[in-house]
């Protein structure tokens, strides 16, 4: 049976950084704040701005509100946005989306200055991402997934990993970020010729392709890690799944993370760490 690499403890070991790191602002008068931006009153939206809130209260971060209605005007929308990324005491701003269309979700993806951009999905935090300059934050679940290797001492120096899936908020950001610690690393999708064989052979094997159960034995191996980031509801199982067959994948595998309790309970603790480290950053003080 495979070690389960639960996200629980990984999220409370950021959530102690972060606190500590907290603690020391505080001492030079400095609250890290995050502005939530909501249009709307999306159900999934309210349930991440509730964990939001309540683990940035967990640290010490303070949170703002920001709500329109589904019809504000892009004047109204792109104003407060800029009120925001011009106010010193806000560290961090998120935006849900998707929003109405007539305010351009992709204007919307990049109206966060880089310096604020905790969410990690604007074009420059994106570029920081791919050139290693440290601009902006790697997008919180591709940041997950490396601090779940990290915490469980999970070395990803020389190994070979593959990533199934290429979107822009986890498959290419956590591709570099592996590279970046030194692994060998192969993009796949769900066009690659010969998927199941490529998959097989990663030391680690990172599934985010969105497509549910889609990874099954055909796919991985004994020695593997596998870490899946997807999240779906099975309607016949009548309960949220993976990208993996965990119940095919548990068996053989050395290690792998639940669905779920892995990867997703740690994003909005890499969230807040990040609202953090904005305000550190932006502070000056080296501590």
């Amino acid at each position: 049976m495979a070690v389960l690499l639960k996200g629980a403890p990984v999220a409370t070991a950021i959530n102690a950084r972060s606190k500590e790191t907290v603690f020391e602002l505080q001492q030079h008068s400095i609250i890290p704040t995050l502005a939530i931006v909501r249009v709307g009153e999306r159900p999934d939206d309210l349930s991440y701005e509730r964990n939001a809130m309540k683990r940035c209260a967990s640290v010490g971060v303070k949170v703002r509100n920001i709500v329109f209605p589904e019809e504000v005007s892009q004047e109204e929308f792109y104003g407060e946005i800029d009120r925001l990324n011009q106010d010193d005491t806000v560290h961090g701003v998120l935006i849900f989306r998707p929003l109405p269309k007539h305010l351009d979700n992709e204007k919307a993806r990049n109206a966060v200055i880089a310096e604020k951009d905790v969410d990690g999905c604007t074009d420059l935090s994106l570029a920081g991402v791919f050139t290693g300059s440290g601009v902006g934050f790697a997008p919180c679940t591709a940041q997950a997934v490396m601090e779940v290797l990290s915490y469980y001492g999970i070395s990803v120096e020389g190994k070979d990993a593959v990533v199934v899936g290429r979107s822009l908020v986890v498959g290419r950001p956590v591709s570099l970020l592996l590279m970046r610690a030194n692994a060998t690393v192969t993009v796949c999708h769900t066009k690659t010729n010969g998927l199941s064989e490529k998959a097989k052979r990663a030391d680690i094997l990172v599934a985010c392709s969105g497509q549910m159960e889609s990874i099954g034995r055909d796919y991985i191996r004994e020695g593997q890690t596998v870490l899946d980031v997807g999240i779906s509801w099975n309607e016949e199982k009548q309960k949220l799944c993976g990208d993996v067959l965990f119940e095919e994948a548990e068996r053989v595998v050395d290690a792998i993370t639940p669905v779920p309790g892995g990867i997703g309970s740690v994003t909005t603790s890499v969230l807040v760490s990040h609202v953090v480290e904005s305000a550190k950053r932006r502070s000056g003080f080296m501590f």
